[in-house]
């Protein structure tokens, strides 16, 4: 993993809530809440919550009196997180490293985590940290991407830029967000991490929007792929841009878009 596949700031969050969170994440988000609702916990960790879709789902689906802390690795993801969360439905927003939380042993009855797992440089011990932290018999829920040929926008995307940089084609959408999808090693890494009863299920969905810019907009400037294309030549990101929309309108057509996505969605405990 690149130095730069986990740094969302500057623009990154704001563009990421905009466009990719409807797009992609929301689906994902209130699947995520369901699952970890029906453990009916009284106190929810989140791990690498984001600009906090799933923490609006989670909240959304659970009793008033739940407890409910976010964390993410970069503080400019809860910033933004904490001005889209409503009011009435208070969340503790903490700074945190999934793989170092700096809770108790069995504080929480359910862990949560939406598209982050890719990200942990030691999954297994990103693992036993959810482990660590949780009640006996309590729920963690997580999910990941599939491949990278299973969610069309992704794909064209990074097809798009390989023209643009034949000679250094950016590669952070498949190597990291969808690098991490072979479930028989993530049921291993989880039972390594002292987990039982581990589900999986592949599940799919339609990413929808309104023009072709709209997915060129939300991956090449509202994900870390967006440090891959400045890194290469920042004066090219609009025509980067550009080049993924009109690819993206070859296949899908000019007016709005629908694509596949599909994610794997693991419960363990």
């Amino acid at each position: 993993m690149a130095a730069t596949d986990k740094v969302f700031a500057g623009s990154i969050p704001e563009f990421y809530d905009r466009f990719l969170v409807p797009m992609i994440f929301e689906p994902y988000a209130l699947d995520l809440a369901q699952r970890v609702a029906v453990a009916h916990p009284s106190d929810v960790l989140e791990t690498a919550a984001g600009t906090g879709v799933a923490t609006r789902a989670i909240a959304a689906r659970l009793p008033a009196g739940t407890h409910i802390v976010a964390t993410d690795l970069n503080q400019p993801m809860l910033d933004y997180a904490a001005t889209r969360q409503p009011q009435d439905r208070p969340v503790t927003w903490q700074q945190a490293d999934a793989l170092a939380l700096p809770f108790p042993d069995q504080s929480f009855d359910a862990v949560a985590c939406q598209f982050g797992a890719m990200f942990f440089p030691n999954k297994v011990k990103g693992y036993s940290e959810a482990r660590r932290v949780l009640r006996p018999g309590g729920r963690f829920c997580f999910n990941v991407w599939d491949r990278i040929s299973t969610n069309e926008f992704a794909d064209v995307v990074i097809e798009s830029l390989a023209a643009v940089f034949p000679d250094d084609p950016p590669r952070f959408l498949a190597r990291t967000p969808h690098g991490y999808h072979d479930t028989d090693l993530i049921r291993r890494q989880l039972a390594e991490a002292g987990f039982s009863d581990i589900a999986a299920d592949a599940v799919e969905h339609r990413s929808k929007a309104a023009s072709p810019q709209l997915p060129a907009v939300a991956y090449c400037q509202g994900t870390p792929l967006r440090n891959e294309i400045e890194a290469r030549d920042a004066a090219r990101l609009e025509e980067a841009t550009n080049k993924a929309a009109d690819a993206i309108a070859r296949k899908f057509g000019s007016g709005a878009v629908d694509g596949r996505i599909r994610a794997f969605v693991f419960t363990a405990s």
